[in-house]
C-alpha cells in the first residue's frame, strides 16, 4: 500500500488497532481494493498513553471482496497478518488469573486438545441418560416416588436444560463461549451433589433441574466453540466428536450403574453421584482453554483475536492465513452492518432471509433428531427391555448393549462426515434407523410368556440397528446447528437450537408413559417415530444444502440463495440418484456428496443488501 499523510486521509476509510481493538481511519481514496493493486502500507507508529498501535491498516471491504482475494491469493492477506504481527508484538496480550496460558509448538496440538477437552462436555450428558436410566430401579422404592413423580424425575434434565438453554444466549454474548462452558460445569456440579445426596421428592427434582441447565447451557455452547476455532477439513469430524462423547458417556453410566448394582444400600446414590468425577476433570481444564477467535472478533478484540489464532491454528499455512483474512472482515463487516440495531440483531431471524432460513433448517433437523425417540428409548431403556422379558439386573447390563451401540455409530460420523458430506449422512443413516423402529416394534408382538427369547432377540437386534444407524445421525444435530448461523446471530441462534432440542427431548420423555397407553407400544414406536422418520427423510432430499469443506463464512454464502434455487439443485442430484438405482449403477449413488456451489452472484450480505459504501 503507498505511503499516505494525515492531510489525504478524508475520503475513505482504513481500519487501525488501538489497544487490541478495531477502529476506523480515513485515507486517500484513489487507493482502493477494486483496480488497483495495493504494494505497501504505512507502517508508522503513533503512541497513546505509552501504548503503541499501528496508523496503517487493510482497507475496509466487504465479505464477497475478502473471498475473491483469498481465492486469488492476494498479497493484501500477508500485509494484514503482518500488521497485526507487528501490533502483537508491540502490545503482548495481558491474561488474567481465571484465564492461565498453555502453548504447543504445533499448533494443531493446542486444537486437539481444546476439542477433546471441549467435547467431554457430551460425556456429562451421556452419562446422565444411562445413569438414571439404572437408578430408577431403585431410586422411586428408596424415595416412595409415583409413577408421575417418577416421570418429572426422569424428564427434569431436559426441563432443566430449556432453562439452560434460555440463558444461552444472553451469557455467550455477555461472557464468551469459554466462560458459559466453566459457568454450566458449575451447575452440572451442583446439581449433581444435589441429586446423590436427595433425601425427598424435591430435592431430587431440584438436583436434576439444576444439573439439566447445566447440560442446556454447554450443550448448545461447546458445538460452536468447537465449530468456530478448528478447521473446515475437520469441523464436521470434530464436533461429531461431541456426540460421540455422549455416546460414550451413555456407556460409561451402563458400566457404573453395573458396577453399582449389587450394592445393598443406595445403589442409585453412588450411579448418579459418579457424573462429579467426570464434571470436575472438564471444569479443572477449561480453565486453560482460550476464547473463540470469532467470538473475540466479534466484540471488536482483534489483536485478542489474532492471538488465539495464532495459538491454536497459527499462521504458517496459507489456508490459515486466508480464513483468518476472511472472518476478520466478515465479522467486522457484521459489526458494521448490525450497530444501529444492537439490541434488537435477533429480529434478523424475520426480517432478513439469510437469518431466517438458517434458523428454520436447524430447528427442523433438531425436531427430526429428537422426535425419532432417541432420549425417550434412552431414558427408559432399561424399563423397556423389563417389559420384553429381561429381569431388573440383566436390563442393566443389557442397555451396555444398546449404548455401545450408539457409541459405534458415531464412528464412521467422525472418521468420514467431511468425505461423504452432510446431505449424504443424513439421507442414508434416516432409513437405517427407521427400520430399527420397525423391527422394535415387531418385538412386542412376540408373545413374551410363549416365545421369551424370541422377543428379546427380535428387540435386541432392532435396539441395535436403531442406535447404531441413529449414532451418525446425531452428530448432524450438533454438526448443522453450529455451522449455519451467521457469526453475529450465532448464540442466538443456537439458543433457539438448544431449546428446541431440549423442549423435545422433555416432551418426548415426560409424556412418553402416556404416549405408550395412548398409542400402544408398537403404535408410538413404528407409527409415530418411524412416521416422523419417513417424513423427515423427504424433507432432507428437497430442503438440506451440502456445507461440507466450507469455512463458515461461505456458508454464509450458501444460506443467501433463494430457497428455490437450492431446492432445484436437490432434486436434480436425487434424479440422478434415481437414474444411478434404475441402471444398478451403485458406486456413484454411494459416492461422496460433491459440495453445494456459491452463488456466482453475492448479491447480499448476511445481514441484508450491502450498501454501495461497504461495497466499495
Amino acid at each position: 500500500m503507498s505511503s499516505h499523510s494525515a492531510s489525504s486521509e478524508k475520503d475513505d476509510a482504513m481500519e487501525r488497532y488501538v489497544d487490541g481493538k478495531f477502529q476506523i481511519e480515513h485515507v486517500d481514496p484513489h487507493h482502493g481494493l477494486r483496480g488497483n493493486p495495493i504494494t505497501q502500507r504505512n507502517m508508522s507508529v503513533a503512541t497513546n498513553g505509552g501504548r503503541q498501535y499501528s496508523t496503517g491498516g487493510a482497507r475496509r471491504m466487504s465479505e464477497w471482496d475478502a473471498m475473491r482475494i483469498a481465492k486469488e491469493g492476494g498479497v493484501e492477506i500477508d500485509e494484514e497478518i503482518e500488521l497485526l504481527e507487528e501490533e502483537l508484538r508491540n502490545n503482548p496480550v495481558k491474561h488474567g488469573i481465571l484465564s492461565p496460558v498453555i502453548n504447543f509448538k504445533n499448533p494443531a496440538h493446542f486444537t486437539w486438545l481444546l476439542v477433546g477437552f471441549a467435547s467431554m462436555g457430551g460425556l456429562l450428558s451421556g452419562i446422565d441418560q444411562s445413569l438414571i436410566s439404572g437408578a430408577n430401579l431403585y431410586m422411586p422404592q428408596s424415595l416412595h416416588l409415583d409413577t408421575s413423580q417418577v416421570s418429572l424425575v426422569a424428564s427434569g434434565v431436559p426441563l432443566g436444560a430449556i432453562g439452560g438453554a434460555l440463558l444461552l444466549g444472553p451469557l455467550n454474548e455477555a461472557v464468551g463461549r469459554r466462560m458459559a462452558i466453566i459457568i454450566s460445569l458449575i451447575l452440572y456440579t451442583i446439581g449433581g451433589a444435589l441429586e446423590a445426596g436427595a433425601i425427598s421428592f424435591g430435592m431430587i427434582v431440584a438436583g436434576r433441574v439444576i444439573l439439566g441447565m447445566g447440560v442446556g447451557l454447554e450443550g448448545g455452547t461447546v458445538p460452536v466453540y468447537v465449530a468456530e476455532c478448528v478447521a473446515r477439513k475437520y469441523r464436521g469430524n470434530l464436533v461429531s466428536l461431541y456426540q460421540f462423547n455422549i455416546a460414550l458417556g451413555e456407556v460409561f453410566g451402563y458400566v457404573v450403574a453395573a458396577i453399582f448394582v449389587n450394592v445393598k444400600s443406595g445403589s442409585w446414590r453412588y450411579m448418579l453421584g459418579s457424573s462429579l468425577v467426570f464434571s470436575t476433570i472438564m471444569l479443572a481444564g477449561m480453565f486453560f482453554m482460550p476464547e473463540s477467535p470469532r467470538f473475540l472478533m466479534h466484540k471488536g478484540k482483534t489483536l485478542e483475536a489474532f492471538n488465539v489464532w495464532k495459538r491454536i491454528r497459527g499462521t504458517e499455512l496459507q489456508e490459515n492465513r486466508e480464513e483468518f483474512f476472511v472472518m476478520k472482515h466478515s465479522v467486522l463487516e457484521e459489526v458494521e452492518s448490525t450497530t444501529s440495531r444492537k439490541k434488537f440483531v435477533y429480529l434478523d431471524f424475520f426480517t432478513v432471509p439469510r437469518a431466517r432460513r438458517s434458523i428454520i433448517y436447524a430447528n427442523i433437523m433438531i425436531f427430526l433428531g429428537q422426535f425419532t425417540g432417541i432420549n425417550a428409548i434412552m431414558y427408559y431403556m432399561a424399563t423397556l427391555m423389563s417389559e420384553v422379558g429381561f429381569d431388573s439386573k440383566q436390563s442393566v447390563f443389557m442397555s451396555l448393549v444398546g449404548g455401545g451401540s450408539l457409541l459405534l455409530g458415531t464412528l464412521p460420523a467422525i472418521f468420514y462426515m467431511e468425505r461423504f458430506g452432510r446431505r449424504f449422512w443424513a439421507c442414508a443413516m434416516l432409513p437405517g434407523f427407521f427400520l430399527g423402529l420397525l423391527i422394535i416394534g415387531c418385538s412386542y408382538l412376540i408373545n413374551t410368556k410363549t416365545n421369551v427369547g424370541g422377543a428379546e432377540g427380535c428387540y435386541i437386534t432392532g435396539l441395535i440397528l436403531y442406535e447404531g444407524f441413529f449414532g451418525s445421525y446425531a452428530c448432524l444435530t450438533w454438526v448443522l446447528p453450529s455451522e449455519v448461523y451467521p457469526t453475529y446471530l450465532r448464540s442466538y441462534g443456537m439458543e433457539t437450537s438448544d431449546v428446541t432440542l431440549f423442549f423435545c427431548s422433555w416432551l418426548v420423555t415426560y409424556f412418553f408413559s402416556d404416549m405408550q397407553k395412548a398409542m400402544s407400544r408398537i403404535g408410538l414406536t413404528l407409527g409415530f417415530y418411524g412416521g416422523i422418520a419417513v417424513v423427515g427423510w423427504f424433507y432432507q432430499l428437497l430442503f438440506m444444502p451440502e456445507t461440507k469443506n466450507k469455512t463458515l463464512e461461505e456458508i454464509d454464502i450458501l444460506f443467501s440463495q433463494p430457497t428455490g434455487e437450492l431446492v432445484k439443485q436437490n432434486l436434480k442430484g436425487v434424479a440422478e440418484n434415481m437414474s444411478d438405482l434404475a441402471h444398478g449403477r451403485w458406486g456413484r449413488v454411494f459416492r461422496p456428496s460433491p459440495e453445494s456451489p456459491l452463488p456466482v452472484e453475492h448479491r447480499d450480505s448476511v445481514v441484508g443488501p450491502m450498501s454501495n459504501k461497504v461495497q466499495g
